[in-house]
């Protein structure tokens, strides 16, 4: 029998399962479509830190309560009560997922809307049903995405397609958005749990230290020349080379059998 964990937060529920290496962190406010207060934002900040130093989880996922929504946002009514410099410092608490060593899958379906779809571009994956829409539509409310949304999505799909679909408020179904770059995987609804399961079983199966480091150097690099990627990695590269993971798995190559890492 699975040994499952639940904790709750604002609006959030945490699932552990140490059976299967994994936390699923759950956006549960279905009857608003989950929709994302501020505290609760903080509270996701907190979650991550708490998961990420945890020694029975390898592999973060994220996903909304209910079918119609990831999350379609922010609670609107509360930005007029922050002060300016607050909002300003709302990117810290949702790039979360990516400061995170560990992977992270977003899991999608329905409405991702505002901070939801930000939530979803800094985590590492995203596997959405093919019910998915993705969209940044501040621009209606006369504001722009504070999250780094603007930023993550001219990175992955381009500088003209951000504009296309930000400046626009363009809904953007599953399918685009694949083509883009922006999703990892489409699949129906009735098969999106067993594509993320998938995933998770494909990331706990490898080093959780090797891909701790990978998941470094490709984030550290992404603003750096390739002179200098090259070099991260390349250092990196020959850290690796003294972990006892590294050496575990060139044995079981050589033998012929399935490495056992040990994240060493």
């Amino acid at each position: 029998m699975t040994n499952k964990k639940t904790y709750q937060w604002d609006h959030i529920l945490v699932e552990k399962n140490p059976e299967a290496q994994t936390a699923t962190i759950i956006l549960d406010r279905p009857e608003k479509m989950n929709t994302l207060s501020f505290i609760a934002r903080s509270h996701l900040n907190e979650i991550f830190n708490e998961l990420n130093h945890d020694p029975e989880v390898s592999v973060i996922v994220i996903k909304g309560s209910g079918e119609k929504a990831f999350s379609s946002g922010g609670t609107i009514s509360e930005f007029m009560e922050q002060h300016p410099s607050i909002l300003s410092e709302l990117h810290v608490n949702v790039a979360a997922p990516e400061r995170s060593p560990k992977p992270v899958i977003a899991q999608l379906q329905g409405y991702t809307f505002g901070v939801g779809l930000e939530i979803a571009m800094a985590c590492d994956f995203r596997v959405a049903a093919d019910n998915t829409l993705l969209a940044l539509p501040e621009i209606n409310l006369g504001m722009i995405p504070g999250s780094g949304g603007s930023q993550r999505i001219a990175k992955i799909a381009g500088v003209g397609r951000a504009k296309d679909m930000i400046m626009r408020g363009r809904r953007i179904p599953a399918q685009e958005a694949h083509q883009w770059g922006l999703l990892t995987t489409v699949t129906s609804p009735e098969n999106l749990e067993e594509e993320v399961n998938k995933l998770v079983e494909d990331l706990t199966r490898l080093s959780p230290m090797t891909l701790k480091v990978l998941k470094r150097v490709i984030n550290a690099s992404q603003d750096a020349p390739l002179s200098m990627g090259m070099e991260i990695e390349g250092f990196a590269y020959g850290m690796l080379r003294s972990t006892e993971d590294f050496n575990e798995g060139v044995q079981a190559f050589d033998n012929k059998v399935k490495p056992k890492f040990q994240g060493k």
